[in-house]
């Protein structure tokens, strides 16, 4: 049987997304990532596994997890909001570029003492592991209605925008570097200011050009727009990389900046970038998963196990600690966000990038990787909430309800909808929407109760346990129907 083949090609990807999502939809209430999930089934279909299909390019898994990157880090920065990640910006920036280094350097000199791997090979195993991936944690932390008290929660969505970067510039540097490419520490430094400012100069204004070009194009067919963004995605990461600049750090601030911008059908493009981010993590985990074969980590269990605990207990922590200590944050969040510390597909694209490189020992270090991500995953992504609740930085919070309504607002327009329940304990509850007096620049546009859809008026009488779907202009227009109602929380 041939793999390769049109028919069976698409066959097996149709089965491959297929089963992806099925057991996405489970792994949560485990407490696994999806994306261990979604290795294993690469993994399982290999030539070791019960599907037996051979697969070793890591060129084409490098060109694959590049492209996967670069829309997960376009749909994470187009949906995070300024407002949440403005008062942490310094703490993000400090803890995904020194956290970054540091981490990578403590495990690179770990690695160069207690194994047989040159410094330089041990930096270079320090930095591809170097980057975090929060994706994964916040699926399980949703899957549980685990919230996040204070501001660790935007801290780490900063951070895992943010972070791979830097990892990529440390892994690509000591590749030149043990290729006889690049030589000299002033070299590196500098290279490294170059490239991190003009990716964010080049990301910046083509974020601003993106938002005038989507907003002024007028185009006849609105199936075109999301046509026209991944255009502006691809030529962001294309001419920035050309530019001498870095092209992961140029989409991120360009979705950052496209995200907190007003722009033409904004809500339903960010609903399928949101999907799109899926599909690439989908694609290229079972991809990475293909390209492993079982029997070779068998053999780097012991070193991989010794390097994956010291990077979680130590080299992490280090890296936390040293870069947010100065910033006055409590010893049990730096504690856990130490713990949130997983490793994901991007270090094993980073390895697959060495092995392209020729480097010595490309393929151990491939698969040394490998074996500390799932370690990672297991060890950390089961065990978050466990350690939240202990360290009491957890915060119950309430699942957004889904109404029969989608409601794409235009452009310019800056009103809120915000679901609001009624406790039982409620004042307000048994009266008339009338005698309540709600704020006049607030509408109640739809009241859900025992499953079922009412369109209020002034004369509908508000009950306890009611869920109201509420348009407002302001937060200080929500304070005063917080106020009107007598209640101290919404959803």
């Amino acid at each position: 049987m041939n793999f390769f083949d049109t028919e069976n090609l698409i066959l097996i990807a149709a089965v491959f997304l297929f089963l992806s999502i099925i057991a996405s939809k489970t792994s949560g209430r485990l407490g696994v990532p999806s994306l261990i999930i979604f290795l294993l089934i690469g993994m399982l279909a290999g030539i070791d596994g019960i599907g037996k299909i051979p697969f070793d390019d890591f060129e084409a898994v490098q060109k694959i997890g590049t492209v996967a990157l670069i829309f997960i880090l376009f749909s994470g920065g187009l949906d995070t909001k300024a407002e949440s990640v403005a008062p942490v910006m310094w703490r993000g920036v400090v803890l995904s570029t020194l956290g970054v280094v540091l981490t990578a350097g403590a495990t690179g000199l770990f690695v160069w003492k207690f194994t047989d791997f040159s410094l330089l090979e041990g930096l270079l195993l320090g930095s591809i592991i170097s980057s975090t991936d929060a994706a994964a944690v916040f699926s399980i932390l949703r899957s549980k209605n685990i919230g996040l008290r204070g501001r660790i929660r935007p801290l780490l969505e900063l951070e895992s925008g943010s972070n791979d970067p830097m990892a990529f510039f440390l892994t690509i540097s000591f590749i030149q570097i043990l290729n006889m490419e690049l030589v000299g520490v002033w070299n590196v430094v500098l290279q490294f200011i170059i490239q991190m400012s003009l990716g964010f100069v080049y990301g910046y204004l083509l974020g601003k050009a993106s938002v005038w070009i989507i907003n002024r194009i007028k185009l006849d067919y609105d199936g075109l727009y999301p046509v026209l963004i991944m255009a502006i995605v691809l030529f962001t990461y294309s001419i920035t990389s050309f530019g001498y600049g870095n092209g992961f750090l140029a989409v991120y601030v360009m979705a950052l900046v496209l995200g907190n911008s007003s722009f033409i059908h904004k809500k339903s493009l960010t609903k399928y970038y949101d999907g799109q981010a899926w599909l690439m993590q989908i694609i290229m985990f079972i991809a990475l998963g293909l390209l492993v074969n079982p029997h070779d980590i068998v053999p780097v269990i012991g070193v991989g196990l010794l390097v994956s605990m010291f990077l979680i207990f130590v080299a992490r922590p280090l890296g936390v600690f040293a870069s947010l200590s100065f910033f006055g944050m409590r010893f049990k969040e730096m504690t856990f966000i130490s713990w949130v510390g997983l490793r994901g597909a991007v270090p094993i694209i980073f390895a697959a990038m060495a092995v392209n490189a020729g480097i010595e020992k490309a393929s151990l270090i491939f698969n040394i990787v490998f074996f500390i991500v799932i370690t990672s995953v297991l060890l950390q992504g089961t065990t978050l909430m466990v350690v939240a609740r202990w360290l009491k930085v957890d915060k119950h919070v309430t699942a957004a309800r889904r109404y029969p309504l989608e409601l794409e607002l235009t452009d310019g327009f800056k009103n809120e909808l915000v679901d609001i329940n009624i406790p039982e304990d409620c004042p307000q509850a048994n009266k008339r929407i009338v005698e309540i007096g709600f704020p006049r620049n607030s509408l109640i546009v739809m009241i859900e109760r025992n499953k079922q859809y009412i369109t209020p008026n002034g004369n509908t009488i508000i009950k306890a346990g009611d869920h109201l779907l509420v348009m407002t202009n302001s937060a200080r227009d929500l304070q005063a129907i917080n106020a009107c109602l007598q209640i101290t929380k919404t959803t």
